[in-house]
């Protein structure tokens, strides 16, 4: 099959979680807008996350995998997931499934007029703990980045690929995506997408990692901003 779309799934310790993945992401297959794979990218899970991901991409050539020989969070699993998907687009999704893959094609309806498509989740189904610090921390990346996003965590996006390849990726900066689009200059929106309780498994961020990293991020952000190579090739011979 000629894929046009790789969804990257982190996953560290979600080894109850992974048979609903597989089933989700089935059901998405049959009424994706465009040819589609997943490629979970194994972040040193403990559990047997890796014996279940190595039998669901037995059990279908739509599904493949990358492992790493240890955990290096969530920013390395998405970067890695950058450098090996070989389609024009790209999205990812968290393993906990608290969104759907089935609204991957409400944000791949933009995706021709845009750089990056990411959702902004309705009705949050958080602790008010999570819900309140994850606006704070919205609040105070979008004070420093002016990308007028309102949910930059929200775990359902879609880029192209030769964008996101041009990331300069570090610890932390999966929230900071669409302020790195902007910096090459492309285009970004956001779209409502919905929001489920999570049914298995256990959080990877709580409140202190959840608002104090990204704080010291916004500064990362900042430097590089300042430092951000930017240019535009006019001719080639």
């Amino acid at each position: 099959m000629d894929y046009e779309f790789t969804i990257i799934v982190p996953v560290y310790n979600e080894e109850d979680n992974l048979e609903r993945v597989e089933k989700e992401f089935n059901k998405y297959f049959e009424i994706a807008s465009k040819p589609t794979k997943v490629l979970f990218v194994n972040d040193g899970s403990k559990d047997r996350s890796q014996e279940l991901i190595e039998a669901i991409c037995a059990r279908s050539p739509h599904f493949t995998y990358i492992s790493f020989l240890e955990n290096r969070g969530l920013s390395a699993a998405i970067k890695a997931g950058f450098d090996h998907v070989d389609t024009p687009l790209l999205g990812y999704i968290d393993s906990d499934l608290q969104t759907t893959p089935e609204d991957f094609n409400l944000l791949l309806k933009h995706i021709e007029h845009y750089d990056l498509v990411t959702g902004v989740r309705a009705q949050r189904k958080d602790s008010f703990v999570k819900n309140m610090s994850s606006t704070i921390a919205n609040g105070i990346r979008r004070t420093f980045t002016h990308d007028g996003m309102d949910d930059t965590g929200c775990p359902l996006k879609v880029i192209k690929t030769d964008y996101a390849k041009r990331i300069p990726m570090f610890n932390g900066l999966h929230r900071f995506l669409p302020a790195m689009i902007l910096l090459q200059e492309g285009k970004i929106i956001q779209i409502p997408v919905r929001h489920f309780p999570r049914m298995a498994g256990t959080a990877k961020f709580g409140f202190w990692n959840r608002l104090i990293g990204p704080l010291q991020d916004c500064f990362a952000y900042l430097w590089m901003k300042k430092k951000y190579i930017n240019y535009t090739i006019a001719k080639k011979g």
